[in-house]
């Protein structure tokens, strides 16, 4: 039996086209299956957030998924990356505790978009991409609180490093001074009149605080006040102090005048609140000529 020519050759132009269709069939499917991961393809593998802290003005290094970025000034526009599980941003700035927190994350709903773009595929290699979960929020406000001074723990862990007040208002003995929540104690609260006069007037005033516990209320340099005569209503708002520990601290009052010795009086913080007044008046010795 003998095949007829145009019959194989029709076979064959047959199989031919049976494959270039297949092939095209499965060229399409192909790039439908890469096009299906729509969030992944069109939104990328990561988010951008805002971080931010109106309390800190100095340059701060961020730790974004083990990438360390220095001398960042906030806000600032970091890169997270999408996952399942939730990232954690480290936070660190001179002056400043350590602060770590961690944006979790939510369903991305362009994920839906694989609906038009092969839906199971698509959630697919969304899903290990990690493009279906995207940052809760694009804006976070960190919450970086001032360093203690040196020896608070200690000195708030020794209950008995000062004898307990009866006078001071309860739950206020231990109630300290501090950046992070101003005007919040009765210490604060608590007005002083101060009052200077000299003889000669027209004296300069500077004023600084002496601490014997430096290590939780730190000592200051001269600042300059007004001229004699002076009177004023202020509150006590120096950094560490508290009620208890105010006996250990004390204002130094110093007058000085252009050709008269200088004049310093010491005036205990604890005395001052108990009286709610610092007040004297100097009687100014004229230099001896040389």
């Amino acid at each position: 039996m003998f095949c007829n020519t145009n019959n194989v050759i029709y076979l064959c132009i047959i199989k031919i086209k049976y494959y270039e269709i297949m092939k095209r069939i499965l060229y399409a499917l192909s790039c439908l299956l890469i096009l299906s991961s729509c969030a992944t393809m069109f939104y990328g593998k990561k988010s951008k957030v805002v971080l931010s802290d109106p309390d800190v003005t100095t340059p701060v290094t961020l730790t974004v998924g083990g990438k360390r970025y220095e001398n960042v000034m906030l806000p600032a526009q970091v890169k997270i990356k999408k996952s399942m599980s939730a990232e954690t941003i480290v936070a660190e700035a001179e002056g400043f505790e350590p602060y770590a927190f961690k944006v979790d994350k939510k369903f991305n709903g362009k994920t839906f978009l694989n609906i038009f773009w092969g839906l199971i595929p698509g959630m697919v290699i969304d899903g290990v991409t990690g493009a279906m979960m995207v940052p809760k929020s694009q804006y976070y406000t960190l919450n970086m609180q001032p360093l203690q001074p040196e020896g608070y723990k200690k000195y708030m862990s020794d209950a008995s490093a000062y004898e307990k007040d009866p006078t001071i208002m309860e739950g206020e003995a231990d109630n300290m001074v501090s950046r992070d929540a101003p005007g919040q104690t009765a210490l604060e609260r608590t007005v002083i009149r101060w009052a200077f006069d000299s003889d000669p007037r027209g004296a300069r005033i500077f004023w600084r605080v002496i601490s014997s516990i430096p290590s939780i209320v730190k000592n200051t340099n001269e600042l300059y006040l007004t001229s004699t005569p002076y009177e004023e209503t202020r509150s006590f708002n120096i950094l560490g102090l508290t009620y208890e520990n105010s006996r250990d601290v004390v204002i130094e009052i110093k007058l000085t005048k252009r050709g008269y010795e200088d004049q310093v009086k010491r005036f205990n913080v604890r005395q001052a609140i108990d009286q709610q007044e610092i007040s004297s008046f100097f009687e100014l010795v004229k230099k001896e000529e040389e």
